[in-house]
């Protein structure tokens, strides 16, 4: 697969993050000849969806550990990012050919059967490599614990960002004194600095990118929102819907207006236009590398605190073991091994926009002279989570069934009153649903 003499980071960047899958029984794409030939005691299977920067990021990381652990051999593979993957896991857990360790969207814990299709962490051997409770946040702790014991080890947080333009922003007169965009604390607010940046400008240039057209994004966008002004989704049982249709309809209005006013141009390309002189941006952090290759003024908050309370959505890319029963020995303790030093050594994987799940990171001052990512690590505590069901998490269920609701009230074609009542008929059916993975409903 590609020349002789291409390496695996060479072909990841070449082919601008395609993905690579692999077949059921031994995954997409090994390191290279170098690990097959290892005479390395220890073999780790190691299976993740990271590609593009995120990948090459990995690679990097892999080879530290492998440098550092030279009784280690670790065969990581290199699947397709969402539903696939799941599949794809999910299948191999539950016919006893699943790796040693792989990559996890926290978010989807809960739709993967505790003892069938995953395997507990022993946190007495993840302490032995130096990773402990204390040094996670709580919320993200919590939401690894089923029943008490620990089935996911996260390792960032990727949250929705307001990337912005520092240059556009300094004409507008929106950047205070330390440099940084102003605190904007209400949705007047908010559009009086849309308003004022949009006469900086460029014509035919939208204001801001908020990828009104994508299921994701726009469920993304509004629970942020959502949790800010006090929003829930259901009960702490999980058996009844709390949804408050009057502040999901006063969000979904406010989504809307950005289009209305004349602020977003629906289907435009976003980054193309923020990276051509557009006031601001709406991503996920992941996007920093794509604003850092052109060289362009810009900065980045964690969506602005516009309804009560700060909150914006993020998920967390997390280790698991997937189910193998006769899980133990040598395999095992190398996979606990490799999945504390990638979290322990996180600042390299900050590089990519994420925030470090491990928070002694956080206070490294490697870590804080990276920019943007220090200029919104606030988002770790300010977290806006989808509920703990089986239907949740990225690219699960009920983005795929909730999302298309947001972006039809985004475009118009539903009133943001009759999208909000339909959010809620979504989440009523889906809590009735049942795993199709195993353990019941919700």
């Amino acid at each position: 697969m590609g020349q002789p003499g291409l390496n695996r980071r060479q072909l990841l960047t070449a082919l601008g993050g395609l993905t690579v899958a692999g077949s059921l029984g031994f995954a997409a794409l090994g390191t290279g000849a170098d690990a097959l030939a290892s005479d390395a005691r220890t073999r780790v299977r190691y299976w993740n969806l990271f590609s593009g920067g995120d990948g090459v990021n990995m690679i990097d990381m892999l080879d530290a550990f492998r440098a550092a652990t030279p009784g280690v051999d670790v065969k990581d593979s290199t699947l397709r990012w969402g539903n696939p993957y799941y599949t794809k896991l999910a299948m191999a857990a539950s016919g006893n050919r699943a790796p040693d360790l792989a990559v996890l969207h926290l978010g989807r814990l809960a739709g993967f059967a505790p003892e069938r299709q995953l395997d507990p962490f022993d946190i007495d051997l993840l302490a032995e490599h130096g990773v402990r409770e204390e040094d996670f946040n709580p919320i993200l702790w919590q939401r690894s614990l089923i029943d008490g014991q620990l089935y996911a080890l996260p390792l960032d947080i990727h949250p929705q960002l307001n990337f912005y333009r520092k240059d556009i922003c300094a004409q507008a007169g929106l950047i205070g004194d330390d440099g940084n965009l102003i605190t904007l604390t209400s949705p007047d607010d908010w559009f009086d600095a849309l308003k004022e940046a949009r006469k900086v400008v460029k014509k035919g240039l939208q204001t801001i990118g908020l990828h009104a057209f994508d299921q994701n994004f726009a469920w993304w966008f509004f629970m942020s929102f959502y949790a800010q002004a006090g929003g829930t989704y259901y009960d702490e049982h999980l058996t009844d819907v709390t949804f408050d249709t009057d502040k999901a309809t006063e969000i979904l209005e406010f989504l809307r207006r950005h289009i209305t006013d004349g602020y977003n141009i629906a289907g435009s390309p976003d980054a193309e236009h923020f990276m051509n002189g557009g006031a601001f941006v709406w991503e996920g952090g992941w996007s920093v590398p794509v604003y850092d290759a052109p060289k362009i003024p810009y900065g980045a908050t964690p969506l602005p605190p516009l309804f009560g309370e700060p909150a914006t959505q993020a998920e967390s890319h997390a280790f698991v073991l997937p189910h193998q029963s006769d899980r133990g020995g040598a395999a095992n303790e190398a996979a606990h091994r490799l999945a504390a030093y990638i979290v322990r050594h996180a600042v390299d994987w900050a590089k990519g926009g994420h925030i470090p799940a491990y928070t002694p990171t956080l206070t490294d001052p490697a870590y804080h002279r990276l920019t943007p990512q220090s200029e919104y690590a606030s988002a770790m505590d300010h977290l806006a989570l989808e509920p703990p069901a089986w239907f949740a998490g990225s690219s699960g269920t009920l983005a795929q069934r909730i999302g298309p609701v947001v972006v039809a009230a985004n475009l118009g074609s539903m009133t943001p009153g009759a999208a909000a009542r339909r959010m809620r008929q979504v989440l009523t059916q889906l809590l009735e649903m049942p795993n199709p993975m195993g353990g019941g409903t919700a």
